[in-house]
């Protein structure tokens, strides 16, 4: 206790210090704003590093704890290091920002593989319960409803899934069907008959380890109506609109009908969540609702039901808008900024390294560029949310995009992963730039152009046929004897791109693969002074 007097009064007297003797490099800096604690998902840059160096941008001091308590490539997270550390630190901090899965399971991955009883996971959940007595401060919690993919490899899910798991998807999407509407004769046949060829042992688990989610999360929504949490967002992973999670989230959402969306809300995505909930925690701390307008490309924009999501992007953007404690806004000129978001004209999205994915832009593409060359060039704030494909960027909407001269104008730019991912970083970064200096945020969109562009809808395509080519397309989920030859490869691809756009020319960089697999990177400067 002792320490924690002494480290809040060297903080103050620093400051005062500072302001006193106007220190150069120090005078430039903006007072003291706040100190946030933020337990994420897992240590992948997208849920870790990249949200943490945004609010370190923005002026705010990120509380983490050491990597070593969380989840790897090669391991879970230890749920009881991580809750004697933050009870430990987040008395120094203004709001703590929490993943439940990594304080229960141990992380996102451990939330599908682990082996706890429900009584373990229970208690796990009532430890929560006592923050806030411990913690008088806001708490802004966010968990996870097991996901639903089509198919699943690289030890991701047990491992059965690998083999059985579009078995058991369709089984989830008839179970969903046969809860809303109902099945025809044939649908019923065929659930029957998948439920009897499946392994029942391998369905059993499957089946026990969603129904221990969905008790977590059902435990976590009572928490909030008791008011122990500030706030609670509860992510849909990867699923679709007939899925297990989807019938999983409308009885979570029944069941807590009660409750605000102040206070509580289900979207669709997971790893944008520690983002928007340090953006939320900003926004009420500044006590601030930036207004945001949405403009879709020409085609169907709103009604867009991406890939891995149960909802069109009308429902969804709204939803994630408010995450943020922002509000959506019918009227651009009042808005303070755009989100611009770039979908499929015809609604398919498939994945960046799709062979149509090349760099020549449609006649919709240039008609689009123009539209937001009218915002850009009369000082409007605009954050671009790539979703044309999945995973990477639009090729031929970008390419066109910079070559005339846009990336420069642009306040943040993203194409990650799912649509509902990109779109919340997107909304995150609009709210939070007008806090970051200029080379700051140029700083972080050139990250994000790296991997989201350069690398993920390019390098990784050419890694990819790299690896089936030599015989090694199981690399692709866990690099082995060619991580040498594709760290070059994927390094080589993406400084030619840099290479080719004034924004990106001097932009050095290397790119790294934290988890050891293709899907994610790391990027890091290699020429900026600190």
């Amino acid at each position: 206790m002792h320490f924690k007097f002494y480290k809040a009064m060297l903080k103050i007297l620093f400051a005062a210090l500072c302001t006193f003797l106007m220190v150069p490099g120090v005078q430039a800096k903006e007072k003291y704003k706040g100190t946030f604690i933020y337990i994420p998902l897992d240590d992948r840059p997208v849920t870790y590093s990249y949200p943490v160096k945004n609010l370190q941008a923005a002026g705010y001091e990120i509380l983490t704890p050491p990597e070593k308590y969380l989840a790897s490539a090669d391991r879970s997270g230890d749920p009881d290091k991580l809750w004697q550390w933050l009870v430990e630190n987040a008395p120094d901090a203004d709001a703590a920002v929490i993943s439940s899965d990594a304080l229960i399971y141990g992380g996102l991955v451990a939330s599908r593989t682990h082996f706890f009883d429900e009584t373990t996971l229970q208690a796990r959940v009532q430890r929560l319960e006592m923050l806030r007595e411990r913690l008088p401060m806001p708490l802004y919690v966010y968990s996870t409803l097991m996901r639903t993919p089509r198919a699943s490899f690289g030890n991701v899910e047990p491992p059965y899934y690998s083999k059985i798991g579009p078995a058991i998807f369709r089984y989830s999407e008839l179970l969903d069907k046969e809860d809303t509407t109902g099945l025809t004769l044939r649908e019923s046949l065929a659930k029957q008959a998948i439920k009897n060829n499946l392994p029942q042992a391998d369905l059993n688990d499957w089946l026990q380890r969603r129904l221990k989610n969905y008790h977590v999360n059902k435990s976590l929504t009572e928490l909030t109506a008791k008011y122990r949490f500030h706030y609670l967002a509860i992510g849909k992973d990867d699923n679709a609109p007939l899925s297990a999670t989807h019938m999983e989230a409308r009885y979570i959402k029944r069941d807590a009908f009660a409750l605000s969306d102040q206070i509580f809300q289900i979207i669709p995505g997971v790893d944008q969540l520690g983002m928007l909930l340090l953006t939320r925690a900003v926004n009420e701390k500044n006590r601030e609702h930036p207004l945001v307008y949405t403009y879709y490309a020409e085609g169907t924009g709103r009604t867009t039901i991406p890939q891995y999501s149960d909802s069109t992007l009308g429902e969804s953007v709204p939803e994630q808008i408010l995450v943020a404690d922002a509000r959506p806004t019918v009227n651009a000129a009042e808005a303070d900024f755009i989100l611009a978001v770039n979908t499929p004209k015809d609604g398919v999205m498939m994945d960046s390294t799709a062979p149509s994915n090349q760099f020549f832009a449609s006649p919709r593409d240039k008609k689009y560029i123009g539209e937001l060359e009218k915002f850009l060039n009369s000082g409007t704030r605009v954050s671009l949310a790539d979703v044309t494909y999945s995973n990477g960027a639009d090729n031929g909407f970008m390419n066109e995009f910079a070559k005339r001269g846009n990336l420069e104008k642009l306040t943040a730019y993203n194409g990650w992963n799912t649509a509902d991912n990109t779109i919340g970083f997107a909304i995150a970064q609009g709210i939070l730039a007008p806090q970051i200096s200029t080379e700051d945020n140029a700083l972080l969109m050139r990250l994000r152009l790296v991997d989201d562009w350069f690398y993920q809808s390019n390098a990784r395509r050419d890694a990819t046929d790299f690896l089936e080519r030599s015989g090694s397309s199981e690399e692709v989920y866990k690099l082995g004897a060619s991580k040498k030859h594709v760290s070059a490869l994927a390094q080589n691809v993406c400084d030619e791109l840099a290479r080719k756009y004034p924004f990106t020319e001097n932009f050095k960089f290397k790119v790294g693969f934290p988890w050891d697999r293709l899907f994610e990177i790391s990027v890091t400067p290699t020429d900026r002074k600190k």
